[in-house]
């Protein structure tokens, strides 16, 4: 057992490392950084998530376009980077469930993935992420990411060492009802959306845990904010929403807005001369033409297009959901009148998720009709450093209200790639619209339900109008004042990179372990 006090544990249904496949998007790239950051800090962090042997999702195409998914196999070279931290038993419908703790470790951040290793069924609950057989299937997953946290925690930290313990989304709210310790919990909330509040029927925790709870079904994020001393949201706005969706528990809750690791996303050219108070507009244009080169080798092995031009470099890439509005770049495309712009678009979709996987193959289809567009159906996050550095502008589009924070566009702007962003998330904290980015739409604070209720076609279409209007006006300045554009790209650096930086976001996380 570990005797270092003032240990940290964040538990998370999935952790994006710079290897490997254990992340299906923005909340997994978040809790990456939060670990590489915790290593920068120096801090007694541990990570605890399901080592998933075939990872996500990965796709190819038949001969129609349609996205057709597979697994996504480990590679080997991440399974080795991993060594045996300890191995131990759980109980899990009643018969005991072996366990292999694999730990990664960066100096004092640790990096811990559950895995069962036997009985037969149990294999199946970590064979993918977000991808189960059945209601129960799902149900004993985070049931054994919870009791394999526990034990995990009991046996090689030792609860006296205990600071914190993060519950990351609902699905890391079973912990509290395993191991009840009061006061040690905090529930993070990373979206307003539905699918981030997981229900379960009342008779699997009454067989699983004994507890027979009053509801039915049974709500894991009021579960574990009912436990928890404190409920964080990840933005503002974020926050202002949940008021109203979550009111019985906004007595204890505060927001800490996201951040990220300029250690893994900023180009390290750039923030030299950023610490040193010398980047100028001329050097961040010098620097943008060898990030575009770099950009261009990643393209070329999809699509032979020619970046070394003057053609404006437009970006539309994050997970594959309708909350998303990927129909925006796609009807942009379709009205003809940015021939000229290279869009990149990148993305995919959850198995299940029938408008993701229509855009999957919209996305495909535009690849393969217009000269200037290219899709990157197996985006991720080493793509994602490519591409976030190398384009000129970035399309962060969601339904107002959606968003709990986004992050794609801080990776963005610390790279002086500005975007043009609807007003949601933190985007509207971050970006002072034609200073640091461009803004477009309304800033509603309310959960629409956008595919089913009238008022959200008529938002869509209204938005549109001005989403295509901002990017209009962006492509008239990045084609006739090169100067005033590079002037905004710059002003994004020096405005997101203190504010963003995910060591301001540990430190109000843990503001009596981070100083300074």
């Amino acid at each position: 057992m570990g005797n270092d006090p003032d240990a940290i544990i964040s538990i998370t249904p999935d952790l994006a490392l710079d290897m490997g496949y254990t992340y299906a998007g923005g909340l997994g790239v978040l809790e990456g950084d939060k670990f590489y950051g915790a290593a920068a800090l120096g801090l007694n962090y541990y990570v605890i998530t399901l080592l998933y042997r075939n990872g996500y999702v990965d796709y190819d195409f038949d001969e129609n376009d349609n996205p057709v998914p597979k697994p996504q196999p480990q590679p080997k070279s991440f399974l080795e980077s991993l060594r045996l931290a300890d191995t131990f038993t759980v109980k899990l419908r009643g018969e005991n469930v072996e366990v292999n703790a694999w730990e990664y470790r960066l100096g004092s951040a640790h990096a811990v993935f559950l895995e069962p290793r036997g009985p037969e069924w149990a294999l199946k609950l970590t064979d993918r992420i977000y991808i189960e057989g059945s209601v129960e299937e799902k149900f004993l997953k985070y049931i054994f990411l919870a009791r394999g946290a526990v034990e995990f925690i009991r046996r090689n930290i030792g609860l006296e060492n205990v600071r914190y313990i993060d519950l990351q989304e609902a699905y890391a709210a079973m912990v509290p009802i395993i191991l009840r310790i009061p006061g040690r919990y905090r529930l993070i909330i990373h979206t307003p959306g539905p699918w981030g509040h997981p229900s379960f029927p009342n008779r699997l925790f009454e067989e699983e845990t004994g507890y027979r709870f009053i509801e039915d079904p049974v709500v894991l994020t009021s579960i574990g904010a009912a436990m928890a001393w404190e409920v964080i949201m990840v933005s503002s706005k974020h926050y202002d929403i949940m008021r109203k969706v979550i009111p019985q528990f906004i007595s204890k809750a505060r927001f800490i807005t996201n951040g990220v690791d300029l250690n893994r996303w900023m180009d390290p050219e750039i923030r030299l001369l950023y610490e040193r108070g010398s980047l100028t507009r001329e050097s961040l244009a010098l620097i943008k033409s060898r990030l575009k080169n770099e950009l261009q080798g990643l393209v070329r092995s999809y699509k032979p297009i020619d970046l070394s031009g003057d053609s404006l470099i437009a970006a539309w890439v994050r997970r594959m959901t309708l909350y998303k509005r990927p129909h925006f770049v796609a009807r942009l495309i379709e009205d003809g009148e940015f021939n000229d712009v290279i869009f990149v678009l990148g993305g995919k979709s959850h198995p299940m998720d029938k408008d993701g996987l229509i855009y999957m193959k919209k996305f495909r289809e535009l690849h393969r009709m217009y000269k200037n567009v290219v899709y990157i159906h197996d985006y991720d996050v080493n793509k994602a450093k490519i591409i976030l550095k190398g384009i000129d502008v970035l399309l962060f589009t969601p339904f107002p209200g959606w968003e709990a924070s986004g992050t794609s566009f801080m990776k963005a702007a610390i790279n002086g790639v500005p975007s043009i962003a609807s007003r949601d998330g933190a985007a509207v904290e971050l970006i002072t619209d034609g200073v640091n980015g461009w803004l477009f739409g309304s800033d509603i604070r309310e959960l629409i339900d956008f595919a089913n209720d009238p008022r959200g076609k008529e938002i869509d279409e209204r938005e549109y109008t001005e989403f295509k209007a901002k990017f209009a006006q962006v492509y008239d300045l990045y084609n006739s004042d090169k100067e005033r554009f590079y002037l905004i790209s710059l002003s994004a650096i020096f405005s997101f990179a203190p504010r963003v930086d995910i060591k301001r976001v540990l430190r109000e996380y843990y503001p009596d372990l981070v100083r300074g």
